[in-house]
């Protein structure tokens, strides 16, 4: 338990005190945000602030989870180390598209071709691998079986194991490119997509230790309604390294904004999203913690499907929050609403997850 609080504070504080040091480097550099031509007239005057921040939640992040360990003398799981491969390995992908931009200084980065295919092979590595390092009581990090609050009775390996790594490598890429388009589709306001996601990732803090005081590995806890996951204590701490980090990255990213996270910031968190939803067995359970995120996508859909549909749009602008700031919100009422939206769902969603044991 003293590495979920030694690795949350030490993230913060690196990314408190390394995100001025690293918007000094990027301003030396000249390496700033290029805005779309066709958002909001009133970002044109964001053009030139430095981004790729995801540089340091991901450092900040990696160097919480770290001294963690170090401090309190535990090994590295399976688990934790797969799921910060899936994070750093999209913010690469997202570090790429960034650097692109402002090298070529233009608002697009990598091509949707060459995006899908970095996303499609860190995610197939992903996938491959959380099936494979069974513990001591032969569970390994990631099960076949669809989950909700825990793994259900569907099981992609209902033709055989090979059948079953192939329909999970495809589920689980799903969940990966959902999430990371999720969280990328969000970060479009001061603060937004750094809000969200760090009241989403505090969740999984409270969902990951209470999965280890609920575990099925343990002689005392286990039960009818224990969990299942392989290394919930580690995921927690991974939960914690990264809602640490946001805190110490929100303070200088929000309205009005020093820095960005740019798309290395928001493929990462994306990524670290839908690991912790898999790993800790809570795959649809997900969709509703991070609910906000699921409006916020479903509304880019809507808005293309009905264009094209019949040639009108439902609203002035999508995503969602694009479409508030043409209405006339103030970008901080938008962000502010929405960080309390998001709370509600996370509530929801933990709630039911609380609600289905003290049911069981």
């Amino acid at each position: 338990m003293r590495a979920v609080l030694i690795s949350g504070g030490i993230a913060m504080l690196v990314a408190l005190l390394g995100t001025p040091l690293f918007i000094r480097f990027l301003v030396r550099k000249q390496y700033g945000q290029f805005i779309r031509q066709d958002g909001p007239t009133a970002h044109f005057t964001k053009r030139g602030t430095p981004t790729m921040g995801g540089v340091v939640i991901i450092g900040a992040t990696l160097l919480g989870w770290l001294v963690g360990l170090l401090l309190t003398g535990t090994t590295p799981s399976a688990s934790a180390v797969l799921a910060l491969f899936l994070m750093t390995g999209l913010g690469v992908v997202g570090f790429l598209d960034d650097f692109i931009k402002i090298s070529r200084q233009r608002s697009l980065g990598l091509s949707p071709f060459w995006k899908i295919v970095g996303q499609g092979v860190v995610g197939v590595v992903f996938s491959v691998l959380v099936l494979q390092f069974p513990n001591a009581q032969f569970r390994t990090p990631a099960s076949t079986r669809i989950s909700f609050i825990r793994d259900t009775d569907i099981d992609l390996a209902f033709a055989g194991a090979t059948v079953g790594l192939l329909l999970f490598v495809i589920w689980a890429n799903f969940l990966i490119t959902a999430w990371s388009n999720a969280v990328n589709l969000t970060d479009g306001l001061d603060g937004l997509a750094t809000g969200v996601s760090l009241i989403v990732f505090g969740a999984y803090v409270l969902v990951g230790v209470w999965q280890f005081n609920q575990t099925c590995q343990s002689v005392l806890t286990a039960g009818p309604r224990c969990y299942e996951t392989r290394d919930p204590l580690d995921l927690a701490v991974v939960a914690a390294a990264i809602t640490g980090a946001l805190f110490g990255f929100l303070w200088w990213n929000a309205s009005p904004a020093k820095i960005f996270m740019g798309d290395t910031g928001s493929l990462a968190l994306g990524g670290a999203l839908a690991a912790l939803t898999i790993l800790t067995r809570t795959e649809i359970l997900g969709a509703i913690i991070g609910g906000l995120f699921v409006v916020i996508v479903l509304s880019d859909v809507i808005q293309i499907g009905f264009f094209k549909m019949t040639g009108k749009r439902v609203f002035k602008m999508a995503p969602l929050h694009h479409h508030f700031e043409l209405s006339g919100w103030g970008e901080v009422t938008i962000v502010i609403r929405f960080w309390i939206i998001a709370g509600l769902f996370v509530a929801l969603g933990v709630g039911i997850f609380y609600a289905e044991w003290v049911a069981g």
